[in-house]
């Protein structure tokens, strides 16, 4: 890896709406509760995290010629992010994300919107060729259509620069299968992990998904990781393999906490640390974003995701 250039994050920036009640929803009706808006996105969301670490960002997106997407680019300008090369679409609307988590905080039913991302063609990405020489690291979601995630695949071989991705979905996670053996690392959910490998893993099953984590890195990704809830997270490469237990406590809103966890790994690749620590550090920020209402919490730095570890 280069020792010195930017993290180039491509993918979804939009805004996220999130609704929870104050008790169990009743089919057919309102139900009180609050419901709050931000900044989200899977690539924004990781790229805001990066730079609250302290690492130098480009986001690759796109969004709607209106008052979301000058809000969403605004924002991530403010925050020290190179937007520079992000599309404002003419009469296109800003990707949003609506969810609804129980009165737990556990995720019920989301809808997303990302039509607006189908601007990000091989051609946008093809005229950046710079953006992927230059950079220490590429991380794509999901959301990118099938083409463009090809033209990102073939720009990071022919840069030699290293490419994670986030499954987003368990609809989209399908759609990173060809590209498991040109991955430095992926963080999939247990449910994402399932879909990449059709495959069953229940949540409780450890061994089941250390084993789904190997069968990754056997098919030549770097690195795997899976996340298991409550039950916290699985990890392997080549040389390692581990579990790290969830810490415990409430959760305030889940929204953002894997976007969260994918930025902290991939802050301790770009540091040189070695794999168990990052996933440990992993879990901090993961547990740091869930004990907020915030999708990425505006608070976080480096001391406070090492504070992390002894608190």
């Amino acid at each position: 890896m280069k020792p010195d250039g930017h993290a180039l994050i491509i993918g979804a920036a939009n805004l996220d709406i999130k609704g929870r009640p104050a008790s169990a929803v009743t089919q057919g009706t309102s139900t009180p509760g609050i419901i709050s808006a931000s900044h989200g996105g899977v690539a924004r969301n990781i790229a805001e995290n990066l730079a609250r670490l302290e690492v130098d960002t480009v986001l690759l997106t796109s969004v709607g010629d209106d008052d979301s997407g000058e809000r969403i680019l605004g924002h991530a300008a403010a925050l020290g992010i190179d937007i520079s090369e992000a599309l404002s679409v003419n009469d296109q609307r800003s990707g949003a994300y609506m969810a609804l988590v129980n009165e737990h905080g556990a995720l019920d039913f989301a809808i997303d919107d990302m039509s607006v991302l189908a601007a990000l063609t091989p051609d946008y990405f093809t005229f950046r060729r710079s953006l992927f020489e230059d950079a220490r690291l590429v991380v794509m979601d999901a959301n990118l259509s099938p083409a463009a995630m090809s033209a990102v695949v073939r720009l990071c071989a022919q840069a030699k620069v290293p490419l994670c991705a986030d499954p987003t979905s368990i609809l989209l996670a399908p759609r990173l299968i060809p590209y498991l053996s040109s991955l430095h690392l992926i963080v999939p959910n247990h449910y994402e992990a399932e879909a990449l490998l059709n495959t069953t893993i229940q949540l409780s099953d450890r061994e089941a998904a250390q084993a789904a984590a190997a069968n990754m890195v056997a098919q030549g990704l770097q690195m795997a990781v899976i996340t298991l809830g409550e039950f916290g997270v699985v990890y392997a490469n080549a040389e390692t393999a581990g579990h790290i237990p969830a810490v415990p406590g409430q959760i305030v809103d889940p929204t953002g906490a894997g976007d969260a966890m994918t930025a902290a790994i991939i802050f301790g690749i770009l540091e040189g640390i070695p794999l168990d620590e990052c996933v440990q550090l992993g879990v901090n920020a993961a547990t740091l974003t869930m004990r907020s209402r915030d999708t990425v919490r505006p608070d976080l730095s480096i001391d406070l995701l090492y504070d992390a570890l002894v608190s």
